[in-house]
């Protein structure tokens, strides 16, 4: 195996499924990597792996964290990129949690190095998970996209085909790398709040772990989640009417929404960019203050 991969423990695992969130570009209100946190922390999943993170960040922009350890000793974090596993009950498989950070260079060498340990512990499908900034209401039901490129894949699991073009991050490489390697991959989205800087995100966490096991085939306890998406819709609730115009804003999202009886899940492609949503909250402002 790579000299940048340290492998901790050795476990028999049986055609896992790897599910793998980054914290960056691909994490709006850290939902993704909350989730799959949430997922190792519940499924008592155990140290498997780790990559070495030397070679693959810019530690001007994606800084190590110091600390005292017993008020004296200071220890160094690094950006981390930790595999642990668990065995599952109830399911033919078991899982492989990846919890990391977007690199800043050699994306390429980076998903390889993934692929190599997903190969090495014969892993039979992948799940990224990801969350965006989008127009929606944090008091509506977080929208969640599944989507993959194989048309068998896509049938068997209900997801939808990928037809996303424009900048990607490393998730979309990521599924580029298995793909090559022979290993089905799908991508679960959420669409998170764009007028909101609450972090983390609880409530399309907790979407996202409820899609995720659907897909994984095993049961996960959210009695947490659900206590904190509680919390968090409270604190929002609070804070938005705490702005008329926010307050404003937020009701013609509801309306939309609402007005769409059957609507379709969100397709990553026809979001709007995060120019896109502020023009259009600044036009929503400008034709407020003329009414």
């Amino acid at each position: 195996m790579d000299e940048r991969i340290t492998q901790h423990t050795d476990i028999e695992l049986r055609e896992p499924v790897l599910v793998a969130a980054f914290r960056g570009w691909n994490d709006a209100g850290d939902a993704a990597t909350f989730a799959a946190s949430h997922l190792g922390r519940v499924w008592s999943a155990t140290q498997l792996a780790s990559i070495d993170p030397e070679d693959f960040y810019d530690f001007q922009a994606v800084r190590p964290q110091v600390e005292l350890v017993d008020g004296t000793t200071r220890k160094i974090t690094w950006p981390a990129n930790e595999f642990t596993a668990a065995r599952l009950t109830g399911t033919n498989n078991d899982v492989i949690i990846l919890v990391g950070t977007e690199p800043s260079t050699k994306w390429r060498s980076f998903s390889n190095l993934i692929v190599e340990i997903a190969q090495a512990h014969r892993v039979k499908l992948v799940i990224t998970l990801g969350a965006l900034l989008a127009d929606v209401a944090h008091s509506r039901p977080v929208q969640i996209t599944g989507t993959a490129v194989d048309s068998d894949l896509i049938a068997r699991l209900n997801l939808q085909r990928s037809r996303y073009e424009g900048p990607t991050g490393i998730v979309g490489v990521l599924h580029e790398a298995f793909s090559r390697a022979g290993i089905d991959s799908a991508s679960l989205w959420a669409a998170v709040p764009h007028y909101l800087a609450v972090t983390p995100n609880p409530k399309a966490a907790l979407a996202l772990v409820e899609r995720a096991t659907q897909l994984v085939g095993a049961a996960a306890e959210i009695d947490d989640l659900l206590r904190a998406t509680s919390v968090y819709e409270e604190r929002v609730t609070e804070m938005v009417a705490g702005d008329d115009d926010v307050q404003a804003y937020v009701r013609m999202l509801e309306e939309r929404t609402d007005e769409q009886e059957d609507m379709e899940e969100m397709d990553p492609s026809q979001m709007p960019s995060g120019e896109d949503i502020a023009a259009e909250f600044e036009r929503f402002l400008r034709d407020k203050g003329q009414g």
